[in-house]
């Protein structure tokens, strides 16, 4: 049956998170039923990359098999969608293809605004203290050093390893923002977060790069720092070896 991939971006302050959940508001579920009422068939999706409740994405994907033939229907979708969720285009894929498993890479950012803005609220984290970015710097490098991330996956997580490769892990300073830039093979549920709060830590000088090292190694989630909030998290690219 043929494969069609949709690329999606949303804004997830209003959702539950990406994948469907019973009795509550996500990205999935409003895609599907904009394909339900344009299409007339009812679509169970398949999701790339799961996003938690409030995070964004700049770019995201799923996957569905369809025995009619379909078009690139964005434009009427997009007309049934809510505003803060756009579909950039539907395409057919071969049949085989995975929009998860199929990925290489994926590409994260986090927004730290540190002057009060109104204009940030949604989309950043108001974090108003003094901070050294050298040790910042520092503590990103750093993880570019270790594979097994189980220190910054929450509890309860069905995965069958902690293992996950850092391609690039950097802060950059862009006026009055200060953004978290980090790519990977695959990562953790709230591994993101969990790096950012923690480095923070760092950057506060509340925790010495040698005890960040500690902290990493011991594969113990409670020695992390999860308490950013998902306002300032973003999926900003999937990446995939044919496109």
């Amino acid at each position: 049956m043929p494969r069609y991939f949709i690329e999606v971006s949303y804004k997830g302050t209003n959702y539950s998170g990406f994948q469907i959940q019973q009795n509550a508001n996500s990205i999935q579920a409003e895609i599907e039923k904009a394909l339900k009422i344009y299409y007339k068939e009812d679509y169970k999706l398949t999701g790339s990359s799961r996003t938690d409740a409030g995070v964004h994405a700049m770019q995201n994907f799923f996957h569905f098999d369809s025995d009619i033939e379909i078009g690139d229907g964005s434009y009427h979708l997009n007309a049934i969608l809510p505003a803060d969720v756009v579909i950039k285009r539907i395409f057919l894929v071969e049949s085989q293809s995975h929009c998860r498993f199929d990925a290489f890479s994926r590409e994260y950012t986090y927004h730290i605004y540190r002057q009060k803005d109104p204009f940030l609220q949604d989309r950043a984290y108001f974090y108003p203290h003094k901070l050294d970015i050298a040790l910042l710097q520092q503590a990103a490098r750093e993880l570019m050093q270790h594979q097994d991330f189980a220190t910054f996956s929450k509890r309860n997580t069905q995965v069958k390893t902690t293992l996950c490769t850092i391609l690039t892990s950097e802060w950059k300073q862009e006026g009055a923002l200060l953004t978290y830039q980090v790519s990977g093979n695959r990562f953790l549920r709230g591994m993101v977060r969990g790096m950012v709060g923690t480095m923070l830590q760092v950057g506060k000088k509340k925790t010495s790069i040698s005890q960040f090292i500690n902290i990493i190694k011991s594969k113990d989630c409670t020695k992390a720092d999860f308490a950013v909030p998902p306002q300032g998290l973003f999926l900003q690219k999937v990446n995939f070896p044919s496109f």
